[in-house]
Parts: C-alpha cells; structure tokens; sequence
C-alpha cells in the first residue's frame, strides 16, 4: 500500500527527517517495501499563465502561443515583453489559463522512470517552440492525454509545479501484510494517526470523522430507494443515498494529484471522489448510475437494492468488462430484476457511471471479510476494494464517512442529495471494556512505564482511556475491530513506545533440562517390539466415514461429528483404532495378488479414539489413547502354513508385547466378562467387531479393570470388510504400559547351548490353556538354574475321541545359560519339580 507524506501532514505535524520517521516506521508500525522521492520527478515544471494562443498559420491543429513564467526561468528565448513561446496542439489550451509547461532541458515526468525523455527547443512547422505545455498524462497524473491540465485553483505564474502541488513528497509503500488486524491503516488519516502516536503526539481526528453525527437532510425528496439486505450476518451495515444533478467531469487536479501518488487511477469526479475517501479512511464505496439501476427494475418508479447471496447460473459483467458465472457462497447488489454489482470487490458494467450518468447512488457498506476473500479468489479479482474489505471493516465508521463522500461530491460536481439516507443496519455490537493494571503490562514488556504514561500512549491515537487509583479501563475507538484482551493492549503500548526501548536481557531460565515426555519412550518401546516381531506401523486418520461404524456395530449415537469435515469421508471421531484398520486389510491382500508367495502381513497403530460418554472435568471428550494389531493371511497362505485358530496368532503377539513391557494383565475368554461390562459404552464400541465366542478380554492384575479384546471377528464384519478367513487382532489400553518403561527392551542372548524339552500334560476339559501355561511359567521361573534364560511355547492342543472329558496340552522349554552348558539331567529334574507342583494345583498328569 502506497501512502503520501504531505498527505499525512494535511492530517498530524510531522517533526522528524525522512531517514528517521521510516526508520521509526519500520520498527512500530511495520515493513517498508520502498521509499521514492516525488520531487525529482517534477524538477524544473513550472505553473504559467497562457497570454496570448493563436492559431498556427501551417498546422490546423496547432496553437502559438505566448506564456508568462513570471520571469523565474533563466537562460531560454523571450519576446519584448518578457514572455515565452511554446507551440502546442491541445484543444483545449486558451489565453489567460493556468498551465504546467515543462521547459527546455527538463524531464517529462511521465517517463522518469522508464526511458527519460528530455525536451529541448525545437521547430515546429516554422516555429520555435521552448519546452512543452503538459497534458495529464505527460504529469503522471492519469491516462488522460486529450488536452492539458487545467490549473484550478489560484496561483501566481512562475510557482514551481511541485510548490503549487505540494509535490515536494515522500511516496512509501508499506507492506500489506502487517496490516491484516488493522483495516484502519489502509487510509491516509490511520497511517497518521500512528505516526503521530509514534512521534508522542496527540492525534485528533477530523471533526467530520465522529460515530455520531448529524444527518443531513435532502434538499428534497425527489427520488427515493429502499434496500432490502437479505443476508444482515454477512452485511451488518448497507448505506446508500441518492446525489442528482451531477455533471461529470474531471476531478480537480489535486485530487488527482493525490490519488495518482497512492497508486489509484484517475477516471471522473464521481469515481475519483469514492476512490478518494477510500484512500482517506479506508474504506470503500462505490457509486452506481441511478437510472441505469431503474432502468434494470421491475418497478422503475421506486427501485430497491437487494442484498442477497447470488443464484446458481448468474451471470455479471464487471467493470472491467469481464464476464463471471456467480457462486451460490458470492454476495451481490441487485435490483428486483437482475445482478447489479459483485459486494466488496466490483461494480457490474451496467450500472457504471460515465459521461452520460446524470443521478447516482452512492453506497457505504460492510461486507463479511471471509467471503469476499472466498469470493475473490475464486474468480481471480484482486480490487482496492477486495485489499481492504478482506481485513473486516468496522461498521460504526461507515454513517461519517457516507456524510463526507456526499459533501465531496456535491462540491465538485455542483450536485444535490435527493434522498434520505438509508442505513439498512444490524445491530452492531458495543466494544467491551477491558481493565488493565500496569503491572500486568510492565511483567510482560520489561518496562516500568507508569499508569499515566500508559493512558498518555494509549490517549494520543484516540484510543478511549479512563483512569482510576492503580488500573486503566479501555475501550477500543469506533474505527478498530482489533483490541478485544489484555494483551492487545499490551501490544499497542509495547509498540507506539517503542520496542527498541525493550530491555536487551534474555530471561532467566532455570538450568535444569526439560522433563522428560515419557510417552515418547513408551511409544518407542512398544514400536521396537512389534516391528521387532514383524509387524508394520501405519498411521490412520481419526476422523471416520459413518460406513465404517456400520461395518463393525458401532454406534454413530456415541460419536461425535464433525461441523465443518474436511471431507464428506471424514464426518466423525472414531471410537475405537479397530475399523481403521480392518479398513484397510482386502486393499493390502489385493495389491499382493499374485506378487509374492506367502500374502500375509500384520499391521498396527498407536492412536486415538473420543466418545460423546467419556467426558472431563470441563466436559470435553476424553482422549482415549490405545494400541491396535490386525494379523491376516490370504486362504491359500493360510492353508498351506498355519493350523489352528487365527486367535492364537494375535494373542502371540500379544503375549510377546506382554512379557517384553512386563505387563501385569491376565487374559480372560470374552464370554465371561460380558455381564460385568453392560454399562461400559465404550467398552461396547470397542469389542463390537469381535467374535465373542472367538475372543478374549484383557484384564488388569491389579484390579480386574477391562483393558482391551483379542480375538477373531464377527462373520459380519469379514463380509463387510472381504477379510479373509485367516485373520485376528487385537486393541489394548495404552494405560496398560508403564510410561517410565526403558526405550530399548534388548536382552544379549546366552554363548553356550541351548535345551529343547517338551512337556505334555494330560488335563481336565475344564481347565484352560491359559491357567495351565501360566501355572507352568510360573514353576520354570522359580526353579530355574540360575543365569538361565528360558521361553515357553504353545507346541500342541489335542483331544482324543475317545476321550472327550480330557485333552493334551504340549509345550516347549527352550533354555540355555550364561554361564555354563547345561545338561539333560538338570533340565529333567526341572520339569519334574514343574509338573509335581502343577499335579498338586490343577490335577493334571503328565505323559
């Protein structure tokens, strides 16, 4: 963004040197892109008065004329009476007007930066011609070329160009980005109130610049318009007036001077005078021509404004004559009939004001900052307007601003308001008021700033203070939207006193090291251990579709849904890590089709699970952190290498994550926990996809708590998810882990041989595997020779038919020592003292 210095100083004194007010700039108030000094372009121009114009005797479309510099040029030709001939062909150069002549060995401003363009004296069919008479555009000033411009205002001939415009000027272009809270500094008169409390001076606005103001009357009611904003929480404040009478014509030269310096475009007096007060104030307004609007009216002796979102398959052609197809989500001004204007970002060519626009309407509004963002950059438009309206405009400035934007074009364009002014409004909501101490804002800037240096800093840029014994209470003025806590204030004042008066001290710290997260290295252990074992890590999403809950039972009453998805796939939280899984299990047996011979793979997740059951202190959803595994193998991988139940694959891996984190759990046949569990929600969700009857739960030794299932799944659940028949799992309560546990579980392996030796026991029917193994597990531990190591496996479960009350379990010891060479002998003895103590506990028999 482009601000003018001498504009500012129209606005608050400005006492500091260029170097230092942008130095100053750049520290407390933002990023500076470029600094470019005005009057350089503008050396040697002077203001003249045209004498004497005659037509030239050999060129129809030339004039001689005569021009009064005051004498102030030294070293060019000059007749007897002292004054200078310059042959020009503007039609609309004529005797005793003020012009700008641009002398012999000067730059023509317009080409100052691009290839400088020196004039010189020259012939023109036959007549000497010193310089130029300049045309707007050979000034810069705009594109307008068809004659020249017009000095407007009094001035004696001979006044510098840059004297007479107030040239002698500083252009700097601020970084928008800075800008994003502060929609007021996209004006003139909010970049001077910040220079002005930069430099400790007291600002005051323009007396015109007030909330509440005085409404103008119309001089009569001769035309009139109603607006109907059918969308108040996108627009809370719609404005429009009518001006008649006007007579279009170019702006006077200082506002066309002021515009060109800020990098806006010159067009008319209508134009100019909205694009004028939007540099001003920052905010914009536009102006449609009034019977072009009733001319596209169902009703054209009474025409209303509809504000609305737009209709699917509209169609607008801007300004720029570019024709756009409307979203359903694009604000528009309309009228009963048809699209008139795209809100905040551009006018529709067919109500624009031109030469022939006798009545406009003029309108001041507010727009909802994040859909004219959306809206711009869907169809590519980035206006002034857009720049301005994307930083949230407040709407309590607007009634100030319409009342100047009327007076300004009622004095340039010899106009009249013939309408009431209609403020279609919500109500806008009042600023809250926020007390602070200074202690609260020295701790934080390291200052020792006083209460009354506070209210003084605060004060000078108009931000409303009032003090009491040991706190002030601020309100924020009507033109900011961004001071809403303690901290913004504490921002402002840290920034307009200056942060390079900030103490240059580090903080103390305290020396000792960051604790430790402990869940990092209970997550590495864990990892280490199943990868370890030949499982692969994957990482799901925790938002689900609603398809998954129905795969596995789930209930979506329990779930809690997203407001604004990401995707229409990714609706709600998950309930369990399970689904994710199963999810993805036919996709990983299809790609391995055919590829390799053994098509099996386990997979698991450490992750996170909410519910709308389990609920905090503050009563938001709990975070349920668990660990899930899905082992599968393809049927022919299946039947060519495994026996027996899937169920005992899992629960190995699960046995290994057991002994390897040396967890306190025993595991229980799901069947007989689920009485105990019909008041747990979550629990229900988690064991949903779990055949009861081919599952177990996992209890906790200390005190029973349910920590997880495994087991295989639901007949249902492999048809929904085409899982293959060899395939299990598990899910279990992170709680289960001791987060201290050890990064690395490595345990070096004895040197000397090792001992194979089986057992087989012959139980009862009633006695399960898992109390028989861990009895057996128990008895090794305690009567092993010393510095063994030792691991027990399942080898075989058998039944004879004949014998259906018992069943034979066998298992495997294989040990070895760290020390020595074990032998037979020992490892006999062993299993004896093993199976006399189980014979006592359980009444089994070993064959």
């Amino acid at each position: 963004m482009k601000v003018s210095l001498n504009w500012i100083k129209d606005f608050t004194d400005v006492d500091m040197q260029p170097t230092e007010l942008m130095e100053r700039i750049s520290s407390q108030l933002g990023a500076i892109e470029s600094i470019e000094y005005l009057g350089d372009k503008y050396k040697g121009s002077l203001i003249v008065k045209v004498v004497e114009c005659i037509k030239h005797d050999r060129a129809d479309k030339l004039s001689v004329c005569k021009i009064d510099d005051g004498g102030n040029l030294k070293d060019v030709a000059r007749d007897e009476n002292g004054f200078i001939q310059v042959v020009c062909g503007a039609p609309n150069v004529k005797a005793d007007m003020l012009a700008v002549w641009i002398p012999p060995k000067a730059i023509v401003p317009a080409s100052y930066d691009k290839e400088q363009f020196v004039l010189e004296s020259r012939e023109l069919r036959g007549k000497i011609s010193h310089g130029m008479l300049a045309s707007p555009k050979e000034l810069a000033f705009s594109d307008s070329h068809e004659g020249l411009l017009e000095v407007d205002f009094k001035v004696e001939p001979g006044t510098t160009f840059i004297q007479a415009y107030k040239l002698d000027d500083y252009i700097i272009e601020l970084e928008n980005k800075m800008f994003t809270h502060r929609p007021d500094c996209f004006g003139i008169l909010g970049i001077a109130r910040e220079i002005s409390g930069i430099e400790n001076r007291v600002f005051k606005s323009p007396e015109w610049y007030k909330e509440i103001l005085d409404i103008p009357l119309p001089k009569e009611n001769k035309y009139t318009i109603a607006v109907d904003n059918k969308i108040q929480e996108l627009v809370p404040r719609f404005i429009s007036v009518i001006i008649g009478d006007v007579q279009i014509k170019r702006s006077p030269t200082l506002i066309q001077s002021f515009l060109s310096r800020v990098g806006i475009r010159p067009i008319n007096n209508i134009v100019d005078a909205t694009n004028y007060m939007m540099a001003l104030t920052g905010q914009p307004l536009h102006a449609y021509d009034y019977d072009k609007v009733k001319s596209l009216s169902n009703n054209e002796s009474s025409p209303v404004l509809e504000v609305r979102l737009a209709n699917e398959d509209e169609k607008l052609t801007l300004l720029n004559e570019k024709e756009i197809k409307l979203n359903k989500s694009d604000i528009v001004i309309a009228t009963d009939k048809q699209v008139i204007g795209l809100a905040g970002v551009m006018g529709g060519l067919n109500t624009e004001v031109d030469e022939t626009t006798k009545n406009i309407i003029l309108e001041c509004a507010t727009f909802d900052m994040y859909t004219i963002r959306k809206t711009a950059m869907e169809h590519g438009i980035f206006s002034d307007a857009v720049t301005r309206f994307t930083k949230g405009q407040s709407p309590r400035q607007n009634m100030a601003i319409t009342i100047r934007a009327i007076k300004l074009i009622k004095d340039i364009s010899h106009s009249h308001q013939y309408s009431q002014i209609v403020d279609n409004s919500k109500i806008v909501k009042e600023n809250s008021v926020i007390s602070i101490t200074p202690e609260f804002v020295n701790k934080r800037l390291g200052t020792n700033l006083s209460i009354k240096d506070m209210a003084r800093i605060l004060s000078n840029v108009e931000i409303i203070v009032n003090e009491l014994d040991r706190e002030l209470r601020v309100s924020e003025p009507f033109w900011r939207t961004d001071i809403e806590i303690k901290e913004d204030l504490v921002e402002e004042i840290g920034r307009l006193n200056g942060y390079y008066k900030l103490p240059q001290e580090l903080p103390l710290r305290k020396i000792n090291p960051t604790q430790k997260n402990l869940n990092f290295g209970l997550n590495a252990s864990i990892r280490e251990s199943l990868s370890g074992a030949g499982a692969n890590e994957i990482l799901s999403s925790t938002f689900i579709h609603v398809h998954l809950f129905e795969k596995v039972n789930q209930n979506t009453q329990f779930a809690i849904e997203i407001a604004n998805a990401l995707s229409p796939d990714l609706q709600y939280y998950r309930l369990s890590l399970t689904p994710s899984l199963l999810d993805i299990v036919n996709l990983n047996i299809r790609a391995n089709q055919g590829i390799i011979e053994d098509n099996e793979f386990a997979i698991y997740e450490i992750g996170k699970s909410h519910n709308l059951v389990d609920l905090d202190d503050d009563r938001l959803p709990v975070e349920h952190r668990s660990i899930a595994f899905i082992f599968a193998a393809d049927n022919k991988t299946a039947k060519r290498k495994y026996q027996g139940a899937p169920y005992y694959f899992a629960k190995n891996y699960l046995s290994y994550l057991i002994d390897r984190n040396h967890l306190e759990v025993k595991i229980v046949p799901l069947r007989d926990v689920l009485n105990n569990i019909n008041n747990h929600t979550r629990i229900h969700q988690l064991i949903s996809a779990y055949d009861p009857d081919r599952s177990a739960a996992v209890l906790s030794l200390v005190d029973n708590e349910f920590m997880g299932v495994v087991g295989e799944f639901k007949n249902s659940v492999k048809k929904a998810f085409k899982l293959p028949n060899y395939c299990s799992g598990f899910e279990v309560d992170m709680r289960l882990f001791k987060e201290d546990v050890a990064t690395s579980n490595y345990i070096p392996l004895p040197k000397f041989p090792k001992i194979n030796q089986d057992i087989c026991l012959k139980v009862d029917n009633s006695i399960k595997y898992i109390t028989l193994f861990d009895a057996i597990k128990l008895q090794i531990e305690e009567n092993k020779p010393k510095d063994t190591y030792f691991s027990l496996n399942l080898v075989d479960i058998f039944q004879k038919d004949e014998d259906l009350d018992h069943k034979q379990i066998t298992l495997r010891l294989i040990i070895n020592s760290y020390n020595k060479t074990l032998t037979t002998d020992r490892i006999n003895e062993l299993l004896s003292v093993v199976t006399e103590s189980v014979q006592n506990s359980l009444g089994v028999e070993r064959i």
